[in-house]
This record gives C-alpha cells, structure tokens and sequence, in this order.
C-alpha cells in the first residue's frame, strides 16, 4: 500500500490519469452529478494531492488540498474519494487523517475548509470540523460549507 502526496508537476502521466478515472467514476458516474471536474486548481504550483495506492497498483484513495486564497480564503480539501472497491476497510479516515496532516505540515498556522456533502457532516465532524455554512446546492448536491481551525 502506497501513499503519496506530490504537486501536479511531480504526478506521472499515468498517476494523472488514474486521479481523473477516480474522480470520473464516482462524482461523475456512480454520483450521477455530471460537472466540470478539470476546473484548473489541480495544476495550481501549490495544489497537493494525495494518493493512495494498494497492492495491486490500483488508486484507491484521492484528496488534493489547494493554498489558502486559491479557491477559498482557507487552505481547501476537496475532492475526497474513496474507490468503490476500497470502502468498509476504514480507508477514508486514513486518507483524512493524512490529508489534515499534509494541509498542517505545508500550511500550519492556516484553518483549514472543505464543502462536504451535507449527509457527510458527521463524519467530518470526527475529524474537528465544524458547520460554517448554511446548506447550499453544489452541482445539485446538498452541500454545507465546514472548518477546522487549528487555533
């Protein structure tokens, strides 16, 4: 099982394209929410993206995390995934988990945001997250706005 957390500049063009499958899949497919996925922040010099391989070579696991004031006055998580194949085996808190920890060692003293999927709010919650926002529709998803502050 390997984990890996990059910039875009450091993915293989076949890592590139096992993220985009990832995401295509669920959001796009199983989610059946087409939206416009490539929306330019993935390529951002200071975008990290954390990937989580098995042992079989297959991308299981994905999350990026973009620079405060990219796309939110916070540093950003988004683009949770967790693989169909890979869910029920507790790898989505691994990947959160990881995914905080990366966020806090590039950016310590900055708060931390994501817009989670309203029905994910619990989860979230575990991880120190709090509801910020109102729900709002995001691609016609129940969407609430959540924060970490790392004061």
């Amino acid at each position: 099982m390997t984990w890996m957390c990059c910039q875009f500049s450091e993915l293989s063009s076949l890592q590139l394209y096992d993220v985009l499958q990832l995401r295509a899949a669920i959001f796009v497919v199983e989610q059946d929410c087409p939206y416009q996925d490539l929306d330019g922040l993935d390529v951002d010099p200071e975008t990290r993206h954390l990937l989580h391989y098995n042992d079989h070579g297959e991308l299981v696991a994905y999350l990026r995390i973009l620079a405060a004031g990219v796309s939110y006055p916070d540093v950003a998580i988004g683009r949770v995934v967790t693989a169909a194949s890979a869910r029920g085996q507790g790898l989505g808190h691994q990947l959160l988990e990881r995914g905080v920890d990366a966020a806090k060692s590039v950016w310590p003293a900055q708060d931390l945001y994501l817009s989670a999927q309203a029905h994910l709010q619990h989860y979230y919650q575990r991880y120190e997250f709090v509801t910020v926002t109102a729900e709002y529709l995001e691609d016609g998803i129940p969407h609430v706005g959540m924060r970490y502050s790392v004061s």
